[in-house]
C-alpha cells in the first residue's frame, strides 16, 4: 500500500485486498480453529480412555482378589477389546496369564501372553511375555518350540534368563555340552552376588559332573 495515497485510495486498496484474499483468510482461520479444537478433543479423549481403562483394571484386580473368575474374565476381555492401546490392557493380560497358570490352565495362559507379544508397545513387556510363554512351552515338553521362540528375542537385557531356560531344556534332553554352554552364558550376564548366580553355578556344576 502506498503510504502517500489518500485515505479514500487506501480504503479502496483494502477493499480490493479483501476481495482478492478474504476467502483464503477465512478458510485459514477456520482450519486453525478446527486444528485447535481437534487437538483438544484428542487429548480429552485420550485422558477419558485412560481413566476408563484404569477403572476397569481396578475392577479386575478386585474380582481376582475376591476369586470372581467370570467377572474378572469379562473385565479383561473389555480391556483387551475396547482399551487395547492403553497400558492397562497389557497389565490385565499379564494378571490373567498369572491367574490362569495358577489354575493350571496353560492354554489360556499362552493365549494371554501371545496377546501381550502382539499388542504391547514396550519391548520389555514383549520380552517378559516371550520368556513366560517359552516357560509354558517348556512345562508342556514342547522344547523345540520354546527354543525357536527364544531365538526371536532382540533384547540383551533378557539374555541371562533365556540362556538359563535354554540350559534347562538342553539338560533335560541330555545335551550336557549345550547345557553347560547355555549356563555359562547365563552366568556371564549375572551381576556378582545376585541370588541367581548361585543357582546357575549349581546347574553348571551338575552338568560338569554329568
Amino acid at each position: 500500500m502506498d503510504i502517500y495515497a489518500s485515505d479514500e485510495e487506501k480504503g479502496e486498496e483494502i477493499k480490493q485486498w479483501w476481495r482478492d484474499n478474504g476467502l483464503s483468510v477465512v478458510v485459514a482461520c477456520l482450519l486453525g480453529v478446527s486444528v485447535l479444537f481437534g487437538g483438544r478433543y484428542w487429548v480429552t479423549h485420550q485422558n477419558t480412555q485412560a481413566e476408563s481403562a484404569s477403572n476397569h483394571y481396578q475392577q479386575l484386580i478386585s474380582f481376582l482378589a475376591d476369586d470372581k473368575k467370570i467377572e474378572a474374565e469379562n473385565a479383561t476381555q473389555k480391556l483387551l477389546s475396547e482399551f487395547s492401546k492403553t497400558p492397562y490392557a497389557v497389565f490385565a493380560a499379564f494378571e490373567m496369564a498369572k491367574q490362569s497358570l495358577n489354575d493350571n490352565d496353560v492354554t489360556r495362559t499362552k493365549t494371554y501372553l501371545e496377546w501381550v507379544m502382539s499388542n504391547a508397545k514396550l519391548a520389555g513387556q514383549v520380552e517378559i511375555a516371550r520368556l513366560r510363554l517359552a516357560q509354558c512351552l517348556f512345562t508342556e515338553t514342547n522344547y523345540e518350540s520354546a527354543l525357536i521362540l527364544m531365538e526371536q528375542s532382540e533384547s540383551q537385557a533378557f539374555d541371562s534368563l533365556f540362556s538359563e531356560l535354554r540350559g534347562d531344556i538342553y539338560a533335560i534332553q541330555g545335551e550336557q555340552s549345550l547345557a553347560r554352554t547355555a549356563y555359562q552364558s547365563a552366568l556371564l550376564s549375572v551381576n556378582q552376588g545376585e541370588p541367581r548366580q548361585q543357582v546357575l553355578q549349581l546347574k553348571l556344576d551338575d552338568m560338569a559332573g554329568a
